[in-house]
């Protein structure tokens, strides 16, 4: 009896989590789609940032209202093969684990999307097992421009500033809109440490870093890797 009464209610629990993880996960699905259209309200850091600074400077501008230029530096600094994957750049990851010195790590733009919008920056399995699901539905549910577009207009690219257009402002007074292949380029390489570099610093690090990208932004304009996002 006693362990009839048991199942019983082990079945019933084991049910009651089936259920709430399916209305979690649908919860997930209508919010990501949800954000297809509408722009995501500020991530977890973003208001950590705003906390600690007293304020940040954020301004959301469409990607129709950006250079080209930001979008390829992007790629080319972030993720090369950005309109390739679905969300997860093998060839990346074996590089990164294989190469300790590489300046960017495995991430791609899509996983950053999902970590800055839906998620918390600090790292744990949880954190990266959730960051996997959002990724997947970004991928399925957004088109590739939508995700380069809050991509770069999320961003940390300064410290307590976000998205191409407030550093755009920030950095050099002109919008996100005027920005040549040069200050996009050095904008990209302050990731992924933009609290402790600057693309108007002056340092050898961001003007050779900044040239690398630019170069690496003609080259995807070229070979057609940025095709999905142009």
């Amino acid at each position: 009896m006693v362990i009839r009464r048991t199942r019983r209610l082990v079945l019933r629990l084991w049910r009651g989590l089936v259920r709430a993880l399916l209305w979690l996960a649908l919860a997930a699905v209508g919010l990501v789609l949800l954000l297809r259209w509408v722009n995501p309200p500020p991530g977890v850091l973003m208001i950590s940032e705003r906390l600690r600074l007293g304020g940040i400077e954020r301004e959301w501008v469409p990607l129709r209202g950006m250079s080209q230029n930001l979008p390829l530096s992007a790629a080319a600094a972030e993720d090369a093969n950005f309109c390739r994957h679905w969300g997860f750049d093998i060839d990346g990851i074996r590089a990164a684990i294989a190469d300790s010195e590489r300046v960017r790590g495995g991430s791609t733009i899509s996983q950053q999307v999902a970590k800055n919008v839906f998620l918390w920056p600090a790292r744990s399995w949880v954190r990266k097992g959730l960051e996997a699901g959002f990724t997947l539905l970004i991928e399925v549910l957004w088109p590739k421009r939508r995700i380069m577009e809050v991509y770069l207009n999320v961003a940390e690219m300064g410290p307590g500033v976000f998205g191409a257009e407030a550093a755009a402002l920030h950095y050099w007074k002109t919008p996100a809109a005027e920005l040549g292949p040069q200050r996009s380029a050095r904008l990209m390489a302050v990731l992924p440490d933009p609290r402790n570099r600057s693309p108007v610093s002056g340092s050898a690090y961001i003007a050779r870093r900044g040239a690398a990208i630019q170069k690496g932004a003609a080259t995807i304009r070229a070979d057609g890797r940025a095709a999905c996002f142009l």
